[in-house]
């Protein structure tokens, strides 16, 4: 093949040249269905992905209750956390090549000359738009990707396994970028959903002494998970005190570090409770509401409130080879898989918690 060249192959049949996808075709509750549209062509610079495996993330569940909050074209392809093979390569794409194994992050576009994009960090450019609503996702067989937000995945990674990478580095960037999380640190996580738990792991790794998880009622398999993978201690908050729990398990002092993955006002107040003076709050998960209290004891305690999102090209390294490595494990997290036909029951597996997530694989 001659360096540069376009890596295409023609149709052979009106039916390949389809595919069926699971479409959001109006901004409205229930207006989510499976449909069978164009495939799509790569463009100069893009890798069409042969789709092996792709996650459902909770934000589906608010496009399914006709709710976003990030640009999104009508209709869409979703689908943002995925795993294939390279099929076609477009004339510019430099380092990928048809048959490589590859994962591909949620960016779609980013302006490339702001100060956060000179500076590496894309995912936070006001110009940023997000594969799965504002350019066609993950939730069909085939799906368009800028060749410079793809990564190349190692064969001992499972497709399955490596369509969890996204909320593994939305949990690295939070606690390793953006708190650094310390050796001995007591660490704290709010939420036991896929980020929650990948916010467990990457803790240890880094060297905490202790991670306390918590969660609601309704999380008792997922805070089951959390026990499996190594949490100094569960808690269900709505049978008991989570912020005495953390009190208890850091001998009085607080929690050096809170990672909050749920996002409602209540555990944001939580998280200002149980931290310790000059210790470090990341918020992770979304509240759209107002918290409705003072904020005073946060600035009593000297402590940090850090705001985070998404992740950059260095974080999906690091994620890739510590899953490589064997040092974070995604299968645990993995409670069903679904053909791409039965996407509503992949996404009640996230919205009754029956387990942590669904995969979606796709069909002819």
């Amino acid at each position: 093949m001659v360096e540069g060249a376009a890596q295409l192959r023609p149709f052979e049949s009106d039916k390949e040249a389809k595919m069926k996808a699971v479409v959001w075709y109006r901004e409205a509750k229930n207006c989510i269905e499976v449909r069978e549209i164009e495939r799509p062509r790569p463009g100069p610079g893009d890798v069409l992905v042969e789709v092996k495996a792709a996650a459902i993330c909770g934000t589906e569940l608010h496009a399914q209750d006709g709710e976003t909050n990030v640009p999104t074209k009508f209709p869409v392809v979703l689908g943002h956390e995925y795993s294939g093979v390279a099929a076609e390569v477009g004339g510019e794409v430099r380092g990928f090549s048809v048959g490589d194994r590859v994962v591909g992050e949620t960016t779609a576009s980013a302006c490339g000359v702001c100060p956060v994009c000179r500076g590496g960090e894309y995912n936070l450019c006001r110009n940023r738009l997000i594969i799965g609503y504002a350019a066609d996702g993950a939730f069909a067989k085939y799906v368009r990707v800028p060749h410079r937000f793809l990564h190349h995945l190692p064969s001992s990674i499972p497709f399955e396994e490596a369509s969890l990478i996204e909320p593994l580095c939305v949990a690295y960037n939070a606690l390793v970028e953006k708190v650094t999380v310390k050796p001995g640190d007591v660490v704290a996580v709010l939420g036991p959903g896929p980020i929650g738990l990948f916010c467990l792991q990457v803790a240890k790794v880094a060297g905490a002494s202790r991670v306390i998880v918590s969660g609601l009622a309704d999380d008792r398999r997922r805070l089951e998970v959390a026990r499996e993978l190594g949490a100094y201690r569960v808690v269900n908050s709505e049978a008991e005190d989570i912020v005495a729990a953390v009190m208890e398990a850091s001998g009085g002092r607080g929690a050096d570090v809170v990672a909050d993955a749920a996002g409602p006002a209540e555990t944001l107040w939580q998280s200002i409770e149980m931290v310790r003076p000059s210790g470090k709050i990341v918020k992770i998960g979304w509240g759209p509401k107002p918290v409705g209290f003072s904020l005073d004891k946060l600035l009593s305690k000297g402590a940090t409130l850090q705001g985070t999102l998404g992740h950059n090209w260095k974080v999906w390294e690091a994620a890739i080879r510590l899953l490589e490595a064997g040092l974070i494990k995604a299968s645990p997290l993995i409670s069903a898989e679904y053909p791409l036909t039965e996407w509503a029951k992949a996404f009640d597996v996230m919205r009754y918690k029956s387990g942590v997530t669904a995969v979606l694989k796709p069909v002819d």
